[in-house]
């Protein structure tokens, strides 16, 4: 690429780069079906990458308390949609969290935003899961952190191996989690077990 095409797609609109995509697809950005898609699309990229312009660290700050609890704090089942940075495809699943207090716990419903902000972000599954421990890890200094993430990759699912069916199951433990054997198979007993009515 010369420093003028360079120049010209650093200088170019979000929308007209989707423009000059439809264009090399060999498709007509003129017609009806096409001529908000640029739009649609800069709106849409804005929505599934805003988690760049979130600070987890700060927002779980607001949400912590002191507590004598010391049992597992576990949110399981948390719906999980976010985008493979090797080919901006989606991939969904659930994330399962488990925490052992050490004298401070998370607002709950905190939990659930803190998977949102890593997934909203070009993302790969081994990264995003630990983040997500890494930075209750940090925030809560817990006795142990465990986490868990089943996806599907459309990138497995519509291209490639294009095996439909597949999943991809990833963990991150730490501190008792990861030491102990009991409090581990613990988290994930429950997190698999599926008779509680939920």
């Amino acid at each position: 690429m010369t420093p003028v095409e360079t120049t010209t797609l650093t200088s170019a609109s979000f929308e007209e780069l989707v423009k000059e995509i439809l264009i090399r697809l060999d498709e007509d950005p003129a017609r009806e079906g096409l001529i908000r898609t640029p739009h649609r699309v800069h709106r849409a990229f804005e929505f599934l990458t805003k988690g760049y312009k979130e600070d987890p660290d700060t927002m779980l700050k607001k949400a912590l308390f002191t507590v004598s609890y010391d049992e597992m704090v576990i949110v399981k089942d948390v719906e999980m949609f976010s985008l493979c940075e090797h080919h901006m495809l989606p991939f969904f699943g659930k994330v399962h969290v488990a925490y052992i207090p050490h004298g401070k716990v998370i607002g709950l419903s905190k939990i659930p935003r803190l998977i949102e902000i890593f997934s909203r972000r070009l993302q790969i599954q081994e990264r995003l899961t630990t983040q997500i421990a890494e930075t209750i890890q940090k925030a809560v200094e817990p006795q142990g952190v465990g986490v868990v993430i089943e996806a599907r990759h459309l990138c497995m699912m519509m291209r490639g191996v294009e095996k439909q069916h597949s999943a991809a199951v990833t963990s991150s433990m730490l501190g008792c989690f990861r030491d102990e054997q009991e409090t581990r198979t613990e988290f994930l007993s429950l997190i698999r077990n599926k008779s509680n009515g939920l």
